[in-house]
């Protein structure tokens, strides 16, 4: 019989279609759920860097945890440029352009970003250039010119331009923080976290098959062999929220810190053999939840 070559580029775009159309399942079921307005915020704590040019897509996917060669245009993916032994640098979305892509970065680490990604373009034929479009989020299920959010569905959408705001960026911090996913930007110390640890490989900032990426060695050692130690999820409790770095206390072991949250509800890391048991911080009950999007995944403490 003949043999078939099969384009591993194809493949990879294949992989993702079967994922987006899973969402899309998911998130048609959400519109039908709700009937409210969607709520609609401005990010002023996001901007836009533009990357285009010919060598724009494959310049970026040799640094990036994310493929990027097989984005579409109109497509958004979820992923980060981490330091050489796999810490976060930079938290980012990456939005397929005709042209190249938009990244989708903490405003104020844009021009770090900028300067980082100038330093690692070397002959390539890339512009890379900040894109002054404002950055909006829109949730439960984003409605007509929002782009789905990759990291799971339940976030809604964002969208690219402007947008007529009925709601702030405190409104989608509370509604992130109930779907229980951390903003690494504000949780995640820079070149100090693995991309693990903030949840990257189970909200699809990930791609595992992609190839070489600045930090990949120690992503995929960790994923492979199950040395995931610490994992970031939400603790909810009565009152104000605590100071960043708060001690969490199961029992008298320390089971992790605190770090961004509002009233009544903190994102934490946590270590992932401490889950069970009553767990406090100042002295005050936490409750911990294990979010829907996690899965089978979900940390216990015979993780």
């Amino acid at each position: 019989m003949p043999q078939v070559e099969i384009d591993a580029t194809s493949v990879r775009a294949g992989r993702h279609a079967a994922r987006l159309f899973s969402q899309q399942r998911l998130l048609k079921a959400d519109r039908a759920s709700y009937l409210g307005p969607m709520p609609v915020a401005l990010l002023s704590s996001r901007a836009l860097i533009a990357v285009t040019g010919p060598d724009a897509r494959p310049f970026l996917h040799n640094l990036l945890t994310q493929d990027v060669e097989t984005i579409a245009p109109g497509e958004l993916r979820f992923g980060a440029l981490l330091s050489p032994p796999g810490r976060l640098l930079f938290d980012l979305f990456i939005l397929g352009t005709e042209d190249g892509v938009v990244l989708d970065v903490a405003a104020d680490r844009r021009d770090a970003l900028i300067q980082r990604l100038s330093m690692y373009r070397l002959r390539a034929k890339v512009e890379i250039t900040a894109d002054d479009r404002p950055v909006h989020a829109g949730w439960p299920a984003p409605e007509e010119g929002f782009i789905d959010d990759p990291r799971t569905p339940a976030l809604g959408g964002r969208l690219y331009g402007e947008a007529a705001a009925d709601a702030n960026e405190d409104d989608y911090n509370r509604h992130r923080l109930a779907v229980g996913v951390p903003d690494p930007t504000n949780d995640a110390p820079q070149d100090k976290t693995y991309p693990i640890e903030a949840d990257f490989d189970l909200l699809n900032g990930i791609d595992f098959r992609k190839g070489c990426f600045i930090g990949q060695e120690t992503t995929s050692r960790m994923k492979r062999r199950g040395t995931i130690k610490n994992r970031m999820m939400p603790l909810s409790f009565d009152g104000a929220p605590f100071e960043f770095g708060a001690e969490v206390l199961n029992g008298e072991l320390r089971a992790g810190q605190v770090l961004s949250g509002q009233d009544g509800v903190v994102m934490a890391l946590l270590r992932v053999d401490r889950l069970d048991g009553d767990l406090t911080v100042d002295g005050r009950p936490v409750r911990l939840h294990r979010p829907a999007w996690m899965g089978e995944e979900a940390p216990s403490s015979n993780a």
